[in-house]
């Protein structure tokens, strides 16, 4: 084992600067729908203000074990998730909200099981596929295993129903099996086969195919399914360069739905303008570039992949987020890291962040 140096303080910059960030486009963008719905203009400032505390001492934890413990971890964690998601399906168990039934109450807090089948997911592909070493490029015996349990998550996700964190989870899976050393042939077959999957499961449903068909050309149901991304085009493009000013949206006052959870791109445009959107984009590159970085540098295979996965799954979500917000991408409810109001979004994407600090600190002096 390496002797454990300083973590990568860019990686810990990056998040810390989104985070704080977010708290205060949290409150800008939802203090008006808090005051109308809760009376307190303050109601979920003060709950992602929670949620921050707990994840950055979720992160704080992580940071200080050592990763390689955490190999062990892998089919436990995974297993726990599994029981979550089946748990969250039960009626009488899972809560509903939204039309979608994806979170369990514990206490006074709602926890969203499938964001917790992410992190547990990267944290079990690594252990997998560092045993498996080259076997991974044989398709029956290293990549069919891991794909088959990916399928049944993938569907459990897709029954709550949230095929975006679905997608999202096998898009991470994706990016992890070609880390490991997978056939590109095999992967390319795989990426074929899924798309008459995506396809059922957007023309399946009808708000899915609404939702796809307003992506197409929102202005033909400009009240009706075009409704979200309109507003939050709206928003970006009254920003302009430098925006209209810290709080000052006309978007929050009600007519962006979703502002302060997963459009809160939006209005973060709108106030603070492309020059605002463009530090929030480096902001994400920077994480990137380092969270890369700390993967190749990584001691071993294990910690290499667990890098990749982590990093990956922070900004293929951010990617979506924005792609979405921006009207490159079909509507699906994925947040935006580190920024959205929401918490276990929050402390786990934390918590992922915490492990990737400890790799960092361990890696190869560069």
């Amino acid at each position: 084992m390496r002797k454990k140096g300083q973590p990568d303080f860019l990686i810990f910059f990056a998040t810390v600067t989104l985070l704080g960030l977010g708290i205060v486009m949290v409150f800008s963008s939802s203090n008006v729908a808090a005051m109308a719905e809760f009376n307190d203009s303050l109601y979920f400032l003060k709950r992602q203000a929670m949620w921050s505390f707990i994840g950055l001492l979720g992160m704080s934890f992580f940071m200080q074990i050592d990763y390689h413990r955490l190999k062990r971890w892998g089919v436990p964690a995974l297993t726990i998730a599994v029981i979550l998601l089946g748990a969250v399906l039960v009626e009488g168990i899972g809560t509903e909200g939204g039309g979608a039934q994806r979170w369990l109450r514990v206490g006074p807090l709602n926890v969203q099981p499938s964001e917790v089948a992410k992190l547990c997911t990267v944290l079990f592909l690594a252990g997998f596929l560092a045993d498996r070493g080259e076997k991974i490029r044989d398709f029956w015996r290293g990549l069919l295993p891991p794909l088959v349990i990916l399928g049944g998550l993938f569907l459990m996700i897709l029954k709550q129903p949230d095929l975006g964190t679905a997608v999202a989870l096998a898009g991470t899976a994706g990016i992890m099996l070609f880390a490991a050393g997978a056939e590109w042939k095999h992967l390319a077959a795989l990426g074929v086969a899924a798309v008459p999957v995506l396809w059922w499961a957007i023309m399946g449903e009808t708000y899915r195919r609404n939702r796809f068909l307003a992506f197409l050309n929102p202005n033909a149901d400009p009240l009706g399914a075009g409704y979200h991304i309109i507003q939050s085009l709206y928003a970006i493009g009254s920003g302009g360069l430098l925006g209209v000013g810290l709080g000052q949206s006309h978007q929050k006052f009600l007519y962006l739905p979703e502002r302060h959870t997963d459009f809160i791109f939006a209005i973060l445009g709108e106030e603070l303008g492309f020059i605002g959107t463009l530090a929030v984009l480096a902001l994400f590159f920077l994480l990137a570039w380092r969270g890369c970085r700390a993967a190749m540098l990584a001691p071993d295979r294990f910690g290499s992949l667990l890098a990749v996965g982590i990093i990956g799954m922070v900004t293929l979500q951010a990617l979506v987020n924005i792609g979405v917000v921006t009207g490159s991408l079909p509507i699906t409810g994925i947040p935006l890291p580190f920024i959205s109001y929401g918490g276990s979004s929050l402390v786990f994407s934390l918590a992922g962040i915490g492990i990737l600090l400890n790799i960092s600190s361990q890696g190869q002096r560069a």
